[in-house]
C-alpha cells in the first residue's frame, strides 16, 4: 500500500503555494497527481537556492510524490489532450480564477459533461457570489484582507505580515479536506460535484474563531481581538543562555509555576487565580514570565518545568529543528539521493497509518520529466506522444541542463 488515496488520479491544474501545497497532501496520501505544467513551468520552480534551473528549494518541498506533465494549453491539441485526459480522471483541481478556466473550455459544465463522476476543485481568491468574485489573490493580500497585520501590530508595531506562507497553505490544507471529503461523499453517492474553496473566507474563518472575539455579539460586549494573542510580551520567554516556550495555561499549571518561583503567594491574587483574571491582567503576567525566565538556564527550566507537568520546550530555529532529539529519532529530516538535484533533505509525512501507510515514492520531478509516461498511461498512443511532443503540444526536459543558479 501506498496511502489511503492509492489509485485516486488527480489533474494537478494549480501553481505556485496554495494549490500545490493541497495537491502535495494528497499525493503525500497515495494518490495519483498528475502535475500539469506550462512550457515555463510552475513559478516556484525560480524561488529559492538550486543547483539546477528550475529545481529550487521551495519547489522540491511543494511537488514531491508528483509527476510532471508539460501542456501548451495555449495550442489546440494541448487543450485537447487535457479534456481527453479528464474522462478517465477522478479529480480536477485547479488555481486559475474560474473566469480563465471557463475561456480554456474547462469550465464545470464543460467538463461535467465529459466525465460526471469528476470531482472539479478550485482554489481560487474570492467567493464567486461577491463583488471581489474576478480578482487575483496570494497570501500576503488575504493577510491584509482579514486584518492579521493589524492583530500583530498590537504586538509589534506597524501591520506586518505572518513570516510564512500561512494563508496558502492553510487553505491549500482546506482544499485537500475537501477533495477527501468529495471522494468520501462520491464513493457512497457516485456522483462527482464541484466545490470551490475561496482564500478569503477560508482563511477569515481560521483567524476570525479568534479574533471576533467581543464582536461576536450583537451589539459588541468588548473588542475585537484575543487579548492574549496579541499582547507583545506573549513570546519565547530568554533564559540565562536560550529561550523557551512556555504554555502554562489552567489553574494548576499557574499554580505550581507561582510555587517553582517561590512566589506562590501570587496563586491566591484574584488577578491571577482564574482564567478570568488572568486574561485580564494578561500583560502584566507574561512581563512577570519574561523577567523570572532569565534568572535560570534553560535545562534547569525544563527540568523543573515538566517535573510538574507544565508545557515548555526549548526553542528552536529552523537550523536547530534539524537536530532536535525527537524529530532525529523519528528520522523526519531525512536524506535521498534526489535523481538530478544529488544529495537533499526531505521533510516527513506527520501522520502514522496502521493499515495504509504513505510513503515517498516520487521525488520532485523536473519539468516535463513525465509527459510521454502519464500521456500514455491516460491512453495516448506511441505515435499520438511522439506527434504531440514534436508540435510542442507536450514537452519533456532538455537533455542538456544549465548550470546551478540561486533563485530569490
Amino acid at each position: 500500500m501506498s496511502g489511503p488515496l492509492e489509485g485516486v488520479r488527480i489533474l494537478d491544474l494549480t501553481s505556485n503555494f496554495m494549490g500545490p501545497y493541497a495537491s502535495l497532501l494528497l499525493a503525500d496520501m497515495g494518490a495519483d497527481v498528475c502535475k500539469i505544467e506550462s512550457p515555463e513551468g510552475d513559478t516556484t520552480r525560480k524561488v529559492g537556492p538550486s543547483r539546477t534551473p528550475g529545481m529550487g528549494a521551495i519547489f522540491l518541498h511543494l511537488n514531491r510524490n508528483k509527476r510532471s506533465l508539460v501542456l501548451d494549453l495555449k495550442k489546440p491539441s494541448g487543450i485537447a489532450a487535457l479534456k481527453r485526459m479528464l474522462r478517465s480522471a477522478d479529480v480536477l483541481l485547479y488555481s486559475l480564477r474560474p473566469q480563465a478556466m471557463a475561456r480554456l473550455g474547462l469550465s464545470y459544465e464543460d467538463v461535467r459533461a465529459l466525465n460526471p463522476r469528476i470531482l472539479y476543485c478550485g482554489a481560487f481568491g474570492f467567493g464567486q457570489n461577491g463583488p471581489y468574485a474576478s480578482r487575483p489573490a496570494y497570501d500576503d493580500l488575504i493577510q491584509a484582507a482579514v486584518g492579521l497585520p493589524v492583530l500583530q501590530s498590537r504586538k509589534a508595531g506597524p501591520p506586518t505580515y505572518v513570516a510564512t506562507a500561512i494563508a496558502d497553505r492553510v487553505v491549500g490544507m482546506a482544499t485537500s479536506n475537501a477533495v477527501a471529503m468529495a471522494l468520501y461523499r462520491r464513493e457512497r453517492t457516485g456522483q462527482g460535484q464541484a466545490v470551490e474553496v475561496p482564500m478569503f473566507e477560508t482563511f477569515a474563518h481560521f483567524v476570525m474563531g479568534d479574533h471576533l472575539y467581543g464582536h461576536t455579539f450583537v451589539p459588541p460586549i468588548g473588542d475585537w481581538g484575543y487579548a492574549r494573542m496579541m499582547t507583545a510580551e506573549r513570546r519565547p520567554y530568554r533564559t540565562q543562555d536560550g529561550y523557551v516556550g512556555v504554555q502554562s495555561y489552567t489553574d494548576r499549571h499557574w499554580q505550581r509555576f507561582f510555587e517553582i518561583c517561590g512566589d506562590a503567594a501570587m496563586a491566591a491574587d484574584a488577578r491571577f487565580a482564574d482564567i478570568h483574571g488572568r486574561t485580564q491582567h494578561i500583560q502584566e503576567l507574561y512581563a512577570f514570565l519574561g523577567q523570572t525566565f532569565e534568572t535560570r538556564p534553560t535545562a534547569e527550566w525544563i527540568r523543573l518545568m515538566s517535573a510538574a507537568d507544565i508545557p515548555i520546550i526549548e526553542m528552536n530555529t529552523p537550523e536547530t529543528l534539524l537536530e532536535d532529539p525527537h524529530m532525529t529519532t523519528l528520522g523526519f529530516f531525512a536524506e535521498e539521493d534526489h535523481p538530478s538535484e544529488g544529495r537533499i533533505r526531505t521533510i516527513g509525512i506527520p501522520q502514522q497509518w496502521s493499515e495504509s501507510p504513505p510513503s515517498l515514492r516520487h521525488p520532485a520531478p523536473r519539468l516535463g520529466e513525465h509527459s510521454a509516461a502519464l500521456l500514455a498511461e491516460y491512453g495516448f498512443s506511441v505515435a499520438e506522444v511522439r506527434d504531440m511532443l514534436a508540435c510542442g503540444a507536450a514537452r519533456e526536459p532538455a537533455p542538456d541542463r544549465a548550470e546551478s543558479t540561486n533563485g530569490e
